[in-house]
């Protein structure tokens, strides 16, 4: 042990993100990015940003922003905070919304970061372990946390919970819902930001890396009761999103209408793709997202298929464990993309044996 290292910090087993591999050639469908570029908005605001302007500190409070974002979403000003990605507004929740010695829940599997912020703040990580098809399961009455994580649609499984379940659980829940809306635009219109609109202890959070093709930005927002806002302002850094993401992330959400095109693309891929997959004998969970977490046919285990893949240029995402190890997730990417890992996988064994592929 370090004795200049925090104890927790030494003990802390980090998130492991998406791998970044710079490989010319690869088809990387790993990370759930979009395969779509941004609004051509962004485009001209890259091209226009005066740089002079940049030796000037942003604004702290996102005010131009937040009007818009509280616009499109139909809340008012003081229910709207924006972060330098949503993994910061999940970090300031978890310091926020907790006591010292507590604890925090999610659903088991769900974002492998929810534990990880749980275990830097000191707290404790309850897991409600979802059923096998991974579909909604009410928490039990009697959970002893002070802060409970919904992905909505769910990472990495990509299933919707019912949005009525989530208020049900809510109105009963003493603590804070923070609802993690990653993904939700590619979920068909179903949301939960009438919950966060409406009920004091339901926070959504947002992402522009997603749908709005902007991961390589880093800004995110909760929405929700002035209360539960206002706590996030108190512990935010002073300057925490830049001048340029600012701008950038205005323009992408005047736009709107540019992601919801390329959100259509990416559901008439995914569900091209599951039947695909399903054709080929793979178990698909039933998708929201912009992903899908299928299980290979029997005699193909998915970290063998994951390798496989990796030999073809073609990088998925394998999560080991016992709920988990069974999948791969798949982003959707492009057509052509999707169609090269389908070719691939046609050209994979199972099991080893000479003529029989997926």
């Amino acid at each position: 042990m370090n004795p200049r290292i925090r104890q927790t910090v030494e003990q802390l087993t980090a998130y492991t993100p998406g791998e970044q591999p710079q490989v010319p050639g690869l088809i990387k469908l790993n990370t759930n990015e979009n395969p779509y570029p941004p609004s051509p908005a962004v485009t001209e605001v890259l091209r226009t940003v005066a740089a002079e302007s940049l030796r000037l500190y942003p604004d702290p409070v996102c005010s131009a922003l937040r009007v818009r974002i509280a616009s499109l979403y139909g809340c008012a000003l003081d229910q709207v905070f924006v972060g330098n990605g949503s993994d910061e507004v999940l970090r300031l929740c978890t310091r926020a919304f907790t006591q010292p010695g507590g604890t925090v829940a999610s659903f088991a599997p769900s974002y492998s970061l929810y534990p990880v912020l749980a275990a830097a703040e000191e707290v404790g990580f309850w897991e409600v372990p979802l059923p096998d098809d991974f579909s909604w399961v009410a928490p039990p009455g009697d959970l002893a946390a002070t802060l409970f994580w919904v992905a909505n649609p769910n990472a990495p499984t990509g299933v919707f919970y019912p949005v009525e379940a989530i208020r049900e659980f809510s109105e009963r829940f003493t603590g804070v819902v923070a609802v993690d809306e990653a993904y939700v635009d590619f979920a068909g219109g179903r949301d939960c930001l009438t919950l966060a609109r409406e009920l004091p202890n339901v926070l959504v959070c947002r992402t522009l890396s997603k749908s709005f093709s902007l991961a390589g930005l880093r800004l995110g927002f909760a929405l929700g009761a002035p209360e539960l806002i206002a706590a996030l302002y108190k512990l935010k850094d002073s300057y925490n999103v830049d001048r340029l993401a600012q701008l950038i992330a205005l323009a992408a959400l005047n736009d709107v209408q540019w992601m919801q095109a390329n959100a259509r693309r990416i559901v008439a891929t995914r569900e091209r793709v599951t039947a695909a997959l399903q054709q080929r004998g793979f178990y698909v969970v039933p998708s929201a997202a912009n992903f899908l977490f299928a299980q290979p046919p029997d005699g193909l285990p998915a970290e063998q298929l994951f390798a496989a893949l990796r030999q073809k240029n073609i990088l998925v995402r394998y999560f080991p464990g016992a709920r988990t190890g069974r999948f791969l997730r798949i982003s959707i990417g492009t057509d052509a993309e999707m169609d090269a890992l389908l070719t691939a996988l046609s050209e994979i064994p199972v099991d080893g044996s000479a003529g029989k592929r997926v």
